[in-house]
């Protein structure tokens, strides 16, 4: 099955869904079945909300982070705190803490840290 759309809250297609679901609906996803020839709108609701503190991230921990290619001055910024280019992922890999002293944790890419190093959810 195939997602080959999805909507937020009070886009069309969410409406309905968003009447009966209030302020609880996430998005509303179009799926197709290629097998069957069908198409099934689902949705994404929150079920359950409650206070999370998340675990701190050891600051010697390897993260990757994404610098466009026009943004000269950043790369040369995290050149110096000597991060490793990797080629094939498009990122730069370097400690947390400095990711962090140079204002880059909006750009941590946590699903390409390694799966030994877990990131916070």
């Amino acid at each position: 099955m195939r997602i080959r759309l999805t909507r937020k809250p009070g886009q069309p297609g969410t409406i309905h869904e968003l009447k009966a679901y209030g302020d609880r609906l996430i998005c509303v996803r179009y799926r197709y079945d290629q097998a069957h020839h069908k198409r099934h709108k689902t949705v994404e609701l929150i079920v359950e909300t409650i206070t999370w503190h998340p675990e701190p991230v050891p600051p010697e921990m390897l993260v990757y982070v994404r610098v466009k290619r026009n943004e000269i001055e950043l790369r040369n910024q995290v050149k110096r705190a000597k991060a490793i280019w990797h080629p094939a992922r498009k990122l730069w890999r370097l400690r947390y803490d400095a990711a962090r002293a140079l204002g880059l944790e909006d750009r941590i890419d946590w699903q390409a840290t390694q799966p030994a190093q877990s990131a916070p959810e």
